[in-house]
């Protein structure tokens, strides 16, 4: 029995304002965070996991508040639109249904040409949340939605069947590699005849990921050229189209070409580091000797890490302070960030991991 003068519903649910700021601004936080782990070289996928929970007791949050996250959301867009921030709101738009809400979002990232916060947020979603999206969107007028949709094919490993082969000849140049990317992925070979043609596009990143295709199908001899340019050319995507290159072979032909870039100051790094990427790990004490030289230190180090994973574990054998290692490498790196290994601990590792 309810009481005379009770209500029989409850009041309306109270939200914590500052609680679900900090909700926005840690999701914000941690799926950029999270995201730039992705493109480490090579990328430590448990530190993504790990980080990717905490990304998701955020949303929990924000599933919790709902609408009311809105204003938390939107300020913090205002304030900072970059990747975490779009990331954020368009998840809360498409969790929320909102079709003008999203709408919105993809007409701001489009103006700031910020892709990755909303591609993410498509690949944050189950398939049958977006599905609707992405139908509408891969044969939307818009470009910018073309290649949201790809991308969200890309995360997901879906085909778009038929579509996918008006969408490797898209006009747009970005959603035109995107789709050449996801035509690799999905190893489709009745486009093959597309990439080989796409290799002569005026885009380099149409040529990159055409290349790239082929090399899925086994058939990078058609586009060793290209990849080793790209490679060489340098850029976010040069590592891609360096291990394109090596798969696309031969061998002996790669290690000669391998030998060829260590000859320059200006290519040796990327010469170590696709010689780790060959899976030898006999070359270990090779490579020990190249993480004494700094111009590729940390190529040298990335390679180790491919090589041996369980290195990561062994802390003690690495240093964010390449000043550790004496004048040249200070010289070298000067106020410069980044991992590299010490020589003496790999070898004392190597030696360890020998006896036991």
């Amino acid at each position: 029995m309810v009481p005379a003068g009770e209500q029989l519903f409850a009041p309306p649910r109270r939200i914590a304002a500052e609680a679900v700021r900090q909700h926005v601004e840690q999701a914000a936080f941690l799926w950029a965070q999270r995201d730039n782990w992705g493109q480490e070289d090579p990328p430590d996928e448990t530190v993504i996991g790990e980080i990717g929970q905490r990304v998701e007791i955020n949303l929990d949050g924000l599933r919790i508040a709902g609408a009311a996250a809105w204003p938390a959301a939107g300020r913090q867009l205002d304030d900072f639109p970059d990747k975490g921030e779009f990331f954020v709101v368009g998840w809360m738009a498409i969790e929320q249904g909102d079709a003008t809400r999203i709408d919105q979002t993809v007409a701001a990232a489009k103006e700031l040409d910020e892709r990755r916060g909303l591609v993410g947020a498509l690949a944050w979603h189950q398939p049958p949340k977006i599905g609707h999206l992405v139908r509408d969107w891969l044969v939307a007028p818009d470009a910018f939605k073309r290649y949201l949709a790809v991308g969200a094919c890309l995360e997901h490993g879906v085909d778009p069947r038929q579509l996918l082969a008006r969408l490797v000849k898209d006009p747009d140049a970005p959603a035109r590699a995107f789709a050449m990317r996801l035509a690799g992925q999905l190893k489709r070979a009745d486009l093959a005849r597309e990439m080989a043609a796409a290799l002569e596009s005026e885009d380099q990143m149409v040529r990159l990921w055409a290349g790239w295709a082929l090399t899925q199908l086994g058939s990078g001899d058609l586009a060793r050229v290209q990849l080793r340019k790209a490679a060489v050319a340098g850029g976010p995507d040069a590592l891609t189209a360096l291990r394109a290159a090596i798969t696309a072979g031969p061998e002996k032909d790669v290690r000669a070409w391998m030998g060829g870039l260590m000859q320059s100051v200006a290519t040796a790094p990327l010469a170590v580091r696709g010689i780790g990427m060959l899976g030898d790990r006999s070359i270990l004490p090779w490579l020990i000797e190249r993480m004494k030289e700094p111009y590729v230190a940390v190529a040298a180090c990335a390679a180790l890490l491919e090589l041996f994973p369980e290195a990561r574990e062994e802390t003690r054998m690495f240093t964010i302070d390449p000043t550790e290692l004496g004048p040249a490498f200070a010289k070298h790196f000067e106020d410069d960030v980044v991992t590299v290994a010490i020589p003496d601990r790999v070898e004392e590792w190597q030696a360890i991991s020998r006896a036991a």
